[in-house]
């Protein structure tokens, strides 16, 4: 039986009925597991409504006050990971060791919100010009809305929300339709907190509850995660009704191998970061550079370690999960098929892959590809799945190119025993995240609005500087002066 799953605002689930629904998977067997809500622009407007009354009293609420409630949030989040864990396996799809992982690098923004007394100090200036002192204060900037993606469904909007309650808004968050639960957990401990409320709810919905906050007058702010083509539409949207926006769009991050690296430790790198999260991740590498004559001996290593991974149900001893709907396991698929439709060669085909868990599952298991030119669309397009295409180049200043090159630019890696090498690639790549010896994984198409989610860029995003110049005379003073004011 499927479960009803509805929006959060006012500090409760909504009563209300809903003329639109969706379907969420258990993307392991293929099977309904809840029908979601999707929000109208009636609900829209009744939690921007809820969070623009809290915002009132909430933003007057200490800075003490506020870090308690954060203390009490980072506890209860800490003691119930696995609940939230499961949650995301179960619509998702991803293994529960990388499910707990998403939790826990959620929990980090959250103990960082913790300190928010001290993220929130001001400076200030005596005696500027005689009598005259200068102090800067930061003030929050009203309803906030993060929009977050089906891939990190805890994760993306820990990334945002700590902050923005801590620094004094109140949020609507908008999760995928696709994993709606993981938020709602999340909801009900932040009233177990003590949050007042309306400080945080959430809506459930497709298109129609997104325009409705990108043009709703309360909503001051928009936190975007997702598509490219979706994050340039948000960005223009929302800055064209007035609101400050960060939208990070998708990636494309590569991986260059020179000749003289630790081939074993490279290998292990791409498959972790390639097939992590079947692919799901806007970190994950995807083109894999490799510099001759590398290529023969890299691939080899990577194959081998590929034969060993298990895919199947995340609730079991697998490696990789299924990918989050049919509809995207297709969409994959026929990214696959393309490949080598254009002359890539296709050396290990996950489309019809042996895994441990049911047949109607959304299955796809991990593709490696060789060969591939940069004019194919398994290199131009953001396949988000378990697809990882080797472009092998004659040289580094090839590789150093081709990345360059590339409109996307969110997360790099090099691979290399020369530091010379490590140290002139670091500083030449235009891409915001680089690792040497390391992958993860902006600038470019994969981030539009001029600030990033974490530290002090996130919490100057969800506040407002203000700079106050105070002038007090002494009793004695007195007279007129028509004259300009002097530094005297």
């Amino acid at each position: 039986m499927s479960t009803a799953i509805t929006h959060w605002i006012n500090g409760q689930s909504y009563s209300g009925e809903s003329q639109r629904t969706a379907n969420v998977f258990d993307p392991a067997t293929g099977k309904v597991s809840g029908v979601v809500d999707l929000a109208s622009t009636t609900v829209v407007n009744e939690a921007a409504e809820a969070a623009q009354a809290a915002f009132v009293s909430w933003s007057q609420t200490s800075l003490a006050w506020r870090a308690q409630v954060l203390f009490a949030f980072r506890e209860i989040l800490n003691a119930r990971k696995d609940e939230v864990a499961a949650a995301i396996t179960a619509e998702h799809g991803k293994v529960l060791s990388d499910a707990f992982g998403e939790v826990t690098r959620g929990l980090e923004v959250v103990e960082f919100a913790c300190g928010i007394p001290h993220l929130l100090k001001g400076s200030f200036s005596e005696n500027v010009s005689t009598n005259v002192d200068s102090f800067s204060i930061r003030q929050p900037l009203g309803v906030t809305a993060i929009i977050s993606p089906f891939n990190f469904p805890a994760m993306v909007p820990m990334w945002f929300f700590p902050l923005a309650i801590a620094a004094g808004n109140a949020v609507i968050l908008k999760p995928s339709e696709k994993d709606p639960s993981a938020s709602l957990l999340l909801a009900h401990m932040w009233k177990e907190a003590g949050l007042p409320d309306g400080v945080f709810n959430v809506v459930h919905g497709d298109k129609e509850s997104v325009d409705a906050l990108l043009t709703h007058a309360d909503v001051k702010s928009i936190s975007f995660v997702g598509s490219t083509p979706i994050a340039r539409y948000v960005y223009e949207t929302g800055t064209a009704h007035g609101k400050r926006v960060q939208a990070l769009g998708g990636a494309k991050n590569h991986m260059v191998v020179l000749p003289d690296a630790n081939l074993d430790l490279a290998a292990d790198a791409a498959v972790n970061a390639g097939f992590g999260s079947a692919g799901e991740r806007c970190m994950a590498i995807s083109a894999l550079v490799a510099v001759e004559p590398v290529a023969d001996a890299l691939i080899a290593k990577i194959v081998a370690r590929m034969n060993s991974l298990v895919t199947g149900d995340g609730r079991r001893s697998c490696d990789m999960g299924p990918l989050v709907t049919g509809e995207h396991r297709d969409k994959v698929a026929s990214y696959v098929q393309a490949g080598v439709d254009a002359g890539a060669t296709i050396v290990v085909d996950g489309r019809e892959p042996t895994v441990d868990g049911e047949p109607g599952g959304f299955w796809l298991g991990p593709t490696l590809f060789d060969h591939v030119s940069p004019d194919m669309t398994i290199y131009t397009d953001e396949i988000f799945g378990p697809v990882l295409a080797v472009l092998r180049v004659p040289t580094y200043e090839a590789a150093l190119e081709l990345v360059n090159s590339n409109p996307y630019g969110n997360g790099t890696a090099i691979f290399t025993n020369d530091g010379g090498a490590a140290r002139r690639y670091q500083h030449d790549v235009e891409v915001v995240m680089v690792g040497i010896n390391v992958s993860f994984g902006g600038w470019k198409a994969s981030l539009f609005g001029d600030s990033h989610a974490h530290g002090m860029d996130g919490v100057h995003f969800f506040t407002r500087g203000k700079v106050i110049t105070s002038r007090w005379l002494d009793p004695s003073h007195g007279g007129i002066n028509l004259g300009f004011p002097q530094n005297d």
